[in-house]
């Protein structure tokens, strides 16, 4: 055991750059962690890491090493999930991230449901709107907006679409007026997503007319809930998929805008790794979340 214990270790060290940060992540002592590396390197005969007070670096000697352990490590946490996933009884810890407003709106109100269907699943819930990566996370699931992943050895699922909505308080629309065609809001404020695929450039479809209109922010976030209150409090218009807008112009807070033009839609995905035998609790959650999802509009 104490072996495996140097092989986590010491990739830990190489991911992270920092011994204490590797052993913090371990639940090691920082005098334990220094062991368990000198140990590894004492039998190996060969250093693996060179460190002075203010940094450490892999040798080439351990770049390779550090490749053929992971890919060790890899195996046998695959062969461990492979043994979970023969159980009828879903148990341990499931890591779930998507963006903050996926999360408040479809996530949180589904969780209670799910943990009355599965009590022994404790659900790490990681709200991201960056996208993480999922092996180097240990993400077992992800909700995502977007098409495809640069990792092709994971599963993308296609879980629905959603529109892309523009809208405004009713109290900017009555200052400002309301843009009656894509052009127009070259003249508006605009409340952006940096995180969209280009969020400087609009496209926008009608019938047989495409037109590309580049932007401007007069504000701009990360996070479609914070655009989402600056646009309550009047300061602009925002392009956001519906579901983080739906109740605001439902009760009529906010205003759908050029309503007969429509943005590119978004593929709403899950995203999980691609294994023969996925974990009981995982294959729990993705047939839960695909079932709920069916009934929503």
């Amino acid at each position: 055991m104490d072996r495996w214990t140097e092989y986590e270790l010491f990739v830990k060290v190489t991911e992270l750059g920092s011994l204490n940060k590797a052993a913090e992540a371990l639940g090691l002592s920082n005098a334990a962690a220094s062991r368990h590396l000198a140990a590894l390197e004492d039998r190996l005969g060969a250093r693996l890491i060179e460190r002075s007070t203010r940094r450490l670096f892999v040798t080439e000697v351990g770049k390779d090493f550090y490749n053929n352990s992971k890919a060790a490590l890899l195996a046998m946490q695959g062969a461990t999930d492979a043994v979970s996933a023969t159980k009828s009884h879903p148990t341990g810890v499931l890591r779930v991230t998507a963006s903050l407003s996926l999360c408040l709106q479809y996530i949180l109100p589904l969780l209670p449901k799910f943990k009355q269907l599965y009590p022994d699943v404790r659900l790490d819930v990681v709200a991201e709107n960056r996208y993480c990566d999922i092996i180097d996370d240990n993400i077992d699931v992800a909700l995502r907006t977007r098409e495809s992943e640069p990792d092709t050895s994971l599963v993308v699922r296609r879980l629905t679409e959603t529109r892309r909505t523009l809208a405004a308080s009713p109290d900017y629309l009555q200052r400002h007026g309301c843009p009656g065609h894509p052009q127009e809001l070259i003249d508006h404020q605009l409340l952006l997503y940096t995180y969209a695929t280009d969020p400087y450039e609009m496209v926008f479809q009608r019938e047989d007319q495409s037109i590309r209109i580049s932007t401007s922010a007069s504000f701009e976030s990360n996070d479609g809930q914070l655009l989402r209150a600056v646009a309550l409090q009047g300061s602009g218009i925002l392009a956001q998929p519906t579901y983080v807008i739906h109740d605001d112009i439902v009760s009529g807070r906010l205003i759908p805008v050029l309503t007969d033009w429509e943005l590119p839609g978004l593929a709403i995905n899950l995203v999980y790794t691609s294994r023969l035998h996925l974990p009981a609790k995982t294959r729990a959650f993705i047939d839960f979340i695909v079932k709920e999802f069916q009934h929503l509009d």
